[in-house]
C-alpha cells in the first residue's frame, strides 16, 4: 500500500515536472480556479510527506534512512512550485470553490515571497538533514520547516 501511495506521488511529481520543462506557458494557467487547484495540490502533497517525517521524528513510525531521504527529496522538489500560482485573479472570493488565500499575498507581495523563500530555505536544510542520516538533525531541521509553514499560514491564510 504504501508503495502505490509513493508511485502516484512520484508520478504526479513527474508529470509536473516535466510539463514544467516542456511548457513555457505553463504558469499562465487557462483559469484561476486552475491556478488555485494547482497550488492547493502541491502544498496537499508537501504537507502529506511533511506527515510521514513527521511520524517519523514521533517515533509513530520506524526510521528508515532513504524513506526519509525519499520524502524530504519529494518536499524540496515541491517546495518552489505553488508560488507560480499565485496569480491576479486568484484571490479568497474570485474563484469558486475553497480558497483561503489572503488578499495580503497581493498587498503585501515582498512580505510574501520573503516568507515563500523562508520556506524554500528551511525545506533545503530540512532535505540536507534527511541526507545526514542523523535522526535528530532531521527533527531539528523539520520543526524549523514546519514554523515557516505556520507563519505563512499565520500571515497569509484565513483561519
Amino acid at each position: 500500500m504504501k508503495t502505490h501511495y509513493s508511485r502516484i506521488a512520484l508520478g504526479t511529481l513527474i508529470s509536473a515536472i516535466s510539463l514544467s520543462i516542456t511548457s513555457p506557458a505553463f504558469a499562465q494557467f487557462a483559469k484561476p480556479e486552475d491556478a488555485v487547484k494547482y497550488r492547493q495540490s502541491a502544498f496537499a502533497l508537501m504537507g502529506a510527506h511533511m506527515g510521514r517525517l513527521a511520524a517519523v521524528v514521533k517515533g509513530e513510525t520506524p526510521y528508515n534512512k532513504d524513506d526519509v531521504v525519499r520524502n524530504a527529496a519529494i518536499i524540496s522538489m515541491l517546495s518552489g512550485m505553488p508560488w507560480q500560482a499565485f496569480t491576479s485573479g486568484t484571490e479568497s472570493g474570485k474563484t469558486p470553490g475553497k480558497n483561503d488565500a489572503l488578499p495580503n499575498i497581493w498587498t503585501d507581495g515582498a512580505k510574501f515571497k520573503s516568507a515563500s523563500e523562508k520556506m524554500q530555505a528551511a525545506v533545503a536544510d530540512l532535505n540536507s538533514a534527511a541526507q545526514s542520516g542523523n535522526p535528530e538533525n532531521l527533527k531539528k531541521a523539520l520543526g524549523a520547516a514546519s514554523q515557516t509553514c505556520k507563519a505563512c499560514h499565520d500571515d497569509f491564510r484565513k483561519k
